[in-house]
């Protein structure tokens, strides 16, 4: 119940900035629960699976999503995700923390360029069957999908960015297509993880329960506030949560 409780806090979080849960879960999971960190990440990155599709499904309704190369770039990140799984599985704890909290940090420095300095723009014109899309298309599912199944994290800005400056989306899309991308790519590192003995069923259940829950609660008070304190928040937590995997 406690874990529960936690995690709807947790939850609300996520619903009110919509970015930067997972790596909040696995720092709570390790720091307040003494969870080991391979199973933590596991827990985290399974989750993501549930807790991002129905933001998907929004987004589709809102006409936010590029299906085909949200699709295509999914479907590589699903394998790189899983190969990330294999390499997590091999790295010691202790550099683990470390390596983590790294990327959070990063991906708070990724998210301050994104929302402070990368002006909106209109969609570039590029045909999904050319040659040359495909395969920078696959190459960011792989790389993007290998930083989550290694890290255990969504890496939604590393996927932003990418689907900005690689294949020309704007940032309406790229941020609808970036929950779609992130489903496979929680799945493929879920799956290879649990190969590896990491998935707690029992955690990931009550994961889950407390953080859907929370995040419907959070959703409402997104535009209650203003942006800068929203954008403020959105940096705040992936940068707290990879400091405090330091320690």
């Amino acid at each position: 119940m406690t874990i529960i409780l936690t995690m709807l806090a947790l939850g609300a979080i996520v619903g009110f900035i919509g970015a930067g849960g997972a790596g909040f879960i696995i720092a709570i999971l390790t720091l307040l629960f003494k969870i080991p960190i391979h199973i933590a990440l596991a827990t985290s990155l399974t989750a993501m699976a549930f807790t991002t599709l129905s933001g998907t499904i929004s987004h589709y309704k809102e006409g936010n999503i590029a299906l085909k190369t949200g699709l295509l770039v999914g479907v590589f990140g699903a394998l790189g995700s899983f190969a990330g799984s294999k390499i997590s599985s091999m790295i010691p704890t202790n550099d683990m923390h470390y390596l983590t909290g790294s990327m959070l940090v990063l991906s708070a420095l990724l998210l301050v360029f994104r929302l402070f300095f990368l002006k909106n723009k209109q969609e570039a014109e590029q045909s999904f069957t050319q040659p040359a899309f495909i395969i920078k298309a696959a190459l960011l599912g792989i790389i993007t999908g290998i930083l989550s199944g290694t890290f255990g994290i969504g890496s939604a800005p590393f996927i932003q960015l990418g689907l900005l400056t690689f294949l020309g989306l704007s940032i309406r899309h790229s941020v609808g297509t970036t929950m779609l991308v992130i489903v496979p790519i929680a799945i493929g590192g879920g799956i290879g993880f649990t190969t590896e003995g990491f998935l707690d069923v029992t955690l990931l259940v009550q994961v889950l329960i407390g953080t859907m829950l929370g995040a419907y609660i959070g959703a409402k008070f997104t535009n209650l506030v203003p942006k800068a304190i929203l954008k403020t928040a959105m940096v705040a937590t992936p940068a707290v949560s990879g400091m405090l995997l330091f320690f």
